[in-house]
């Protein structure tokens, strides 16, 4: 019952920013956990960062604490990624992703996926 889609990806310099979008449909959306995780090809889902249904908490993966914002404005029913001084390693497909209520930063725990956007970082 939420859908979700992502957007804002593209390619940037090593250095550069940019700024993905979540949008979602369905009830209650200021419950919902939400976050952001990626993807490379052959590895497994990565945590990149969480925010709480009322955006009081939030957590981040080591490796983007301090360039990457996660936000969230419940009256549009949307989510944000902030993505600055973004190195080629940052390179991947970004997903946004949705659960109820108890916080987890496992992707395995997550219910509802977008349907990601790449980002690619060329150095």
């Amino acid at each position: 019952q939420v859908q979700l889609v992502e957007s804002g990806g593209g390619l940037v310099q090593a250095g550069g920013s940019l700024r993905l979008s979540c949008a979602a449909s369905g009830r209650t959306f200021s419950t919902l956990v939400l976050a952001w995780f990626r993807q490379v090809p052959g590895k497994e889902r990565e945590f990149v960062a969480a925010i709480s249904g009322r955006g009081s908490t939030t957590s981040y993966a080591d490796s983007v604490k301090g360039r990457f914002t996660i936000s969230r404005d419940n009256a549009k029913n949307t989510m944000y990624l902030q993505m600055n001084s973004l190195k080629p390693e940052d390179t991947a497909v970004y997903y946004c992703a949705a659960k109820s209520s108890v916080w987890s930063t496992n992707y395995k725990q997550y219910n509802y996926w977008g349907q990601g956007t790449q980002v690619t970082v060329s150095s």
